[in-house]
């Protein structure tokens, strides 16, 4: 087969996947993030269970595929966020990042389900899948050392405890927001409202003279 035939089938073929992983959101939009199977999507699409089992060859791989596919959609976000932000102010970059985080999640239920929460049972991502969130967590590591750099935060925030303590208070927010209001938009949300709250709180906490003996 000539390098153009190919070219088509493997073009083909990941047209197919998308359409799969696509048709695979639109279900558990529907009737929940767990409740999703292969023959479902298979009708979905009017294909043949067997023939989604060349692309997929359980519902656990498209709860793979879908994790990492909205890791690198959630990281691309953020950082098309910061790209945009017109400050090298820590504080004011935080706002921005979080809001670009809340925004997304609000706007992708059943992703942030997937990505933030165990709400598949005996689902665990794949290394690969789960690296465009090790990097998404590198890049925050790095931003709280930044903090630390410019002498806003104490080095103990860029420790596993401080990204552990970052990522509960915004994700914390984020999740009573989707499950108390999930309708509700960003602006008129009573919980991701208190996200600039909950960021000086973390100052606060991490601030250079809370470490200060007297």
């Amino acid at each position: 087969m000539s390098s153009a035939g190919l070219d088509r089938r493997t073009r083909r073929r990941q047209e197919t996947i998308e359409e799969i992983l696509t048709a695979a959101i639109e279900l558990m939009e529907a009737e929940g993030v767990a409740s999703l199977s292969l023959s479902a999507v298979a009708r979905q699409l009017g294909m043949q269970p067997p023939s989604l089992y060349q692309y997929f060859p359980s519902k656990m791989a498209i709860y793979d595929a879908l994790f990492q596919r909205g890791a690198e959609f959630f990281r691309e976000a953020r950082l098309e966020a910061n790209a945009a932000a017109d400050t090298d102010d820590i504080r004011e970059l935080d706002i921005i990042a979080v809001t670009a985080f809340s925004r997304w999640c609000m706007e992708n239920p059943v992703y942030s389900q997937l990505l933030f929460w165990r709400t598949v049972p005996g689902f665990e991502p794949s290394p690969e899948a789960f690296a465009p969130a090790q990097e998404t967590l590198e890049d925050l590591r790095q931003h709280l050392q930044a903090g630390v750099d410019q002498g806003h935060l104490r080095p103990e925030a860029a420790t596993e405890e401080g990204l552990a303590l970052y990522t509960s208070i915004t994700s914390g927010l984020v999740s009573q927001q989707l499950a108390n209001e999930p309708h509700a938009s960003f602006e008129d949300g009573r919980f991701v409202r208190l996200l600039p709250t909950a960021l000086d709180m973390f100052y606060q906490y991490y601030a250079p003279s809370r470490g200060k003996k007297t």
